[in-house]
């Protein structure tokens, strides 16, 4: 679906690497930062000194990549080395979009539009795939925003996992400046478009 230098061969990387439904969550990942760039670019609220989209996009496939065997208590901080096994690199820009988002752990936090958007869209989509498995359907095709919202505000104990307050952090203004539900409707709406990828 998406086309940009060396995608296949990351693709392959975080495949090879991590757990099924890891990689499938990283798909996720991918397609929500590219619907929160065009959200953004189309709002005419990306400055000139934004990453390139395609970093936006590749940080966000490669976002969890360490997150497997004896890296895992290190993740995100094992980015680089696990790349290096598969011969690939990746630019400052697109590692530090990584870094941003477990700031509790690599002491960088968010800056740019970039890093926010993998920040606050890491863990929404876990809560999303888990409103899709509860209709009889099972199929993100027929989630409805509404249902993903009163999941999200109104059951915290569902998807207890979703970093809400961090999901919440796309309103500020010094972040992404975007509505609550305008940041869900984007990230499910792109999660649809990618459904067969993902298994939903």
């Amino acid at each position: 679906m998406f086309f940009y230098p060396n995608r296949e061969k990351f693709l392959e990387a975080v495949k090879n690497q991590l757990e099924p439904n890891i990689f499938k969550h990283s798909l996720a990942v991918e397609a929500c930062m590219n619907g929160i760039y065009d959200y953004l670019f189309q709002s005419g609220d990306l400055a000139s000194f934004e990453p390139k989209k395609e970093e936006w996009l590749l940080a966000g496939l490669i976002h969890d990549v360490d997150y497997s065997d004896e890296f895992k208590p290190f993740h995100p901080n094992k980015t680089l080395e696990v790349l290096k096994k598969y011969n690939l690199t990746i630019s400052e820009t697109v590692h530090k979009i990584i870094k941003a988002h477990v700031p509790k752990i690599t002491g960088y936090y968010p800056k740019n539009k970039a890093e926010w958007a993998l920040f606050c869209c890491d863990s929404l989509t876990g809560l999303i795939v888990a409103v899709a498995l509860v209709y009889p359907s099972k199929k993100l095709a027929d989630v409805k925003l509404s249902s993903v919202i009163k999941r999200f505000l109104k059951e915290p104990r569902f998807a207890s996992g979703t970093r809400r307050e961090d999901v919440k952090k796309c309103e500020l203004k010094e972040g992404l400046n975007i509505p609550l539900e305008k940041f869900i409707e984007i990230c499910l709406e792109e999660m649809k478009k990618i459904s067969k990828e993902i298994g939903l």
